[in-house]
C-alpha cells in the first residue's frame, strides 16, 4: 500500500533535515525550495542548507557543553546535517567548523539522490493548501514576505522580529603573517585541529582605542522603519557591542586571554582579533565575532586598521538583515503543530530557536513527529532531560516572567544547560576515590558531565537504541 507524501517548505538546515528524517522512515517527501527561483537578502547561492553567517557549529564537546551534546544526540538520530558537517570539517580549536560550500553541496547531493525525496524549486506564496494534510514549514527567519503575511493572518498574532548580522570573510593570502600568528586559545586541540587553528591579530592599547573610535564613528546601515526591533544578543554587531562600553569587545570577541604573540612573546596584547578557517582549502578566513552593520564603504577602512589586516582583501563583507519568528509558546502545541491547524508544523529558526544545529535539531524532531503521525504511530516527545527535549520545551513552553501565566517573554535562544531540568540529588557528587579539594570548578564540571550522561542515556532510550548502537 502506497504511503501519502509529506510536504516540507524550505530547504535550509531545518527543512533538509526534516525531509531526510521523513524519507528515512520510508515516506515520500516533496521538498519545496524557492531559491533558484527567488533569492533572499542574505543567501548567495541556491544550494540547500547554505550557511549565511558563521561556518561554525560551535563546541563539539558532548560531555561538558550543551551544543556539543545536541551534536551527539543528532548523530545518534542519523542526522544528515551532522553527517555533512563531519565530512566537511575544517580546523577550529574545540569547535566543529565546516567548509561552507562543501557542506551545502553534501546536503544538496544527499537530498537530490534520495529516491523518496522530490526537490521542487518553487515559491510557496501562501499557507500550504488544505489537501496537504501533513506539512512542515521550515522557511527560516528570511521567510518570503507573501508567506510571512499569510502566516500572520492565519495566526492572528504579530510575528516577533530581531536583527541578525553577518561577519566579513578575508582572503588568507592578504593577511600579514609577520604580524599575525596561528594559535588556538590556550592551545586547545579540537576536532581535526592542532592547537593552532585560529589566526590572531594583536592590538596594543593605543591601536585598540583608535579602532574603537573608528568603529563607533563609521557609517552604518540604519532601518528606521524597523525601529524598536531588538538585536539578537548572541550575534551583536561589533559596533553595537562597542557602543555598550569601550571595553566590551575586549571582554568579548577581542579578549586576549589564552594567547601569546609568537612574534613578541614578551609583550601581552591589549586585545586580539581572531579569524577562523572558512573553507577546506584554507584560502578564506572569517572574522570571529565581527558581525557588523557598517556600510560596505566603511568596513574595509575600519577593519584594515587591525594589525595584520592592513592589506586585507575581503571575499565577503558583513551585513545586517531582519529575522522573524513566531510566538511559538502561544501558537504551537507540544509537537510543533499550529494549534489552529493540525498537521501543519513549523521547524527551524522561525520557531524561535537560534543557531545552525538548534534549527536542524528542531527540523529533525518535526520530521520524526510528522512521520510518526503519517504511519499511525504515537508521537513520542523527547525527554526533557535531553538536549532535544530541553530545546523543544523552550520553544513550545517559553519562560514565565511573572506569576501571570499568560504573560511570557519569548526570545530566540541557543541550547544551554539552563533549559534542562535539575539533576537528581547527589548526581554530581564528589566521585569515590577523588582526593584533594573538591572546588567549585570541579563541581561545575561534574554537574555538566552528569547532565550530559543523563541526556545521552535518555535520548538513546527514546530513539530505541541499544547500548552498543549508542556507543557506535
Amino acid at each position: 500500500m502506497s504511503i501519502q507524501q509529506i510536504h516540507v517548505v524550505g530547504g535550509g538546515l531545518a527543512g533538509s533535515e526534516a525531509a531526510w528524517q521523513i524519507a528515512g522512515r520510508g515516506i515520500p517527501v516533496i521538498l519545496h525550495e524557492m531559491r533558484g527561483v527567488r533569492g533572499t537578502d542574505a543567501h548567495k547561492t541556491d544550494g540547500l542548507a547554505e550557511l549565511v553567517c558563521s561556518n561554525s557549529f560551535r563546541s563539539d564537546d558532548s560531555e561538558h557543553n550543551a551544543v556539543g551534546l545536541i551534536h551527539a544526540e543528532m548523530r545518534l538520530a542519523g542526522s544528515l546535517v551532522m553527517r555533512a558537517a563531519d565530512a566537511n570539517q575544517v580546523p577550529a580549536g574545540g569547535a566543529l567548523a565546516v567548509d561552507r560550500d562543501g557542506f551545502s553541496a553534501a546536503v544538496t547531493r544527499a537530498i537530490e539522490e534520495h529516491p523518496l525525496i522530490t526537490l521542487m524549486r518553487e515559491e510557496i506564496a501562501g499557507l500550504p493548501p488544505a489537501d496537504w494534510d501533513q506539512v512542515i514549514v521550515a522557511t527560516g527567519p528570511l521567510t518570503a514576505p507573501s508567506l510571512a503575511d499569510a502566516i500572520a493572518q492565519a495566526t492572528g498574532r504579530d510575528a516577533l522580529a530581531f536583527f541578525d548580522a553577518i561577519a566579513p570573510i578575508v582572503h588568507f593570502e592578504s593577511i600579514d603573517m609577520d604580524t599575525a600568528w596561528f594559535q588556538s586559545r590556550y592551545d586547545k586541540v579540537g576536532p581535526g585541529g592542532t592547537g593552532k587553528d585560529y589566526i590572531n591579530c594583536p592590538l596594543d592599547e593605543q591601536q585598540y582605542n583608535a579602532f574603537i573610535d573608528a568603529l563607533l564613528a563609521g557609517d552604518k546601515t540604519e532601518f528606521h522603519e524597523w525601529e524598536g526591533t531588538p538585536y539578537f544578543d548572541g550575534c551583536l554587531p561589533i559596533e553595537i557591542m562597542a557602543g555598550r562600553g569601550r571595553e566590551t569587545p575586549r571582554h568579548g570577541p577581542m579578549k586576549p586571554i589564552g594567547l601569546t604573540n609568537a612574534h613578541r612573546p614578551d609583550v601581552k596584547p591589549h586585545a586580539v582579533v581572531q579569524l577562523r578557517q572558512d573553507n577546506a582549502l584554507g584560502t578564506l578566513y572569517n572574522m570571529v565575532g565581527f558581525q557588523t552593520k557598517l556600510r560596505y564603504g566603511a568596513q574595509a577602512d575600519v577593519f584594515r586598521m587591525i594589525p595584520g589586516l592592513q592589506n586585507a582583501e575581503f571575499a565577503r563583507l558583513g551585513g545586517l538583515h531582519r529575522n522573524t519568528y513566531l510566538n511559538s509558546p502561544v501558537l504551537l502545541d507540544g509537537d510543533l503543530q499550529l494549534k489552529t491547524r493540525p498537521g501543519l508544523r513549523f521547524a527551524g529558526q522561525i520557531t524561535g530557536c537560534e543557531g545552525y544545529v538548534e534549527s536542524a535539531a528542531i527540523g529533525l524532531l518535526a520530521g520524526r513527529f510528522a512521520a510518526a503521525e503519517r504511519l499511525g504511530d504515537p508521537v513520542a516527545l523527547p525527554p526533557a532531560t535531553t538536549a532535544f527535549g530541553a530545546l523543544l520545551g523552550h520553544i513550545t513552553g517559553g519562560h514565565l516572567v511573572s506569576d501571570d501565566e499568560k504573560k511570557r517573554s519569548f526570545q530566540p535562544m541557543n541550547v544551554n544547560f539552563g533549559l534542562f531540568p535539575p539533576l537528581e540529588p547527589g548526581a554530581a557528587a564528589k566521585p569515590a576515590g577523588h582526593t584533594g579539594r573538591w572546588r567549585g570548578k570541579d563541581k561545575a564540571i561534574a554537574k555538566k558531565k552528569a547532565l550530559t550522561d543523563r541526556a545521552k542515556r535518555d535520548v538513546s532510550e527514546w530513539l530505541g537504541l541499544s547500548r552498543c548502537d549508542a556507543a557506535e
